[in-house]
């Protein structure tokens, strides 16, 4: 039986706008225990960024947290995948541009992620990858 990316994303993405500082988009993604957010402009569809994006692209240049926007931290050449497109197809893209989170597109507009935690979880939940992704952090 196919599977569907609808059937294992995580819905309504949490999103911001590119305007948002870095350290917000931190403390939303600890206090809502997200890895991911989407960044929008307006209604479009602008990136998606990682509490690694953040780190890397953003803490390790310097400069000040609360003064420095996620737009400069997130992923701007994005792929996207369908709700109904076939699981195989969200993986195959994630394998050809070594991505970990695809966000869900539908009608030009964002309805969710999926994560390659969250194939983990659906195809071998008994994997070293699929129990990391449902372990909760050590805060």
């Amino acid at each position: 039986m196919t599977q569907h990316v609808r059937d294992i994303m995580t819905s309504a993405p949490v999103s911001v706008g590119p305007h948002t500082s870095v350290a917000e988009v931190a403390r939303t993604m600890r206090d809502r225990d997200l890895g991911a957010v989407l960044v929008m402009d307006d209604d479009r569809l602008r990136g998606l960024v990682t509490d690694r994006d953040l780190v890397v692209r953003s803490v390790a240049r310097g400069g000040d947290p609360e003064e420095t926007t996620v737009a400069g931290a997130c992923s701007e050449d994005l792929v996207t995948v369908g709700p109904d497109d076939d699981l195989d197809r969200a993986v195959r893209l994630m394998r050809e541009h070594a991505v970990r989170r695809v966000p869900v597109v539908e009608g030009g507009r964002p309805v969710g992620i999926v994560s390659l935690g969250d194939i983990a979880m659906e195809r071998d939940p008994e994997s070293a990858l699929g129990d990391i992704s449902v372990a909760r952090p050590n805060t």
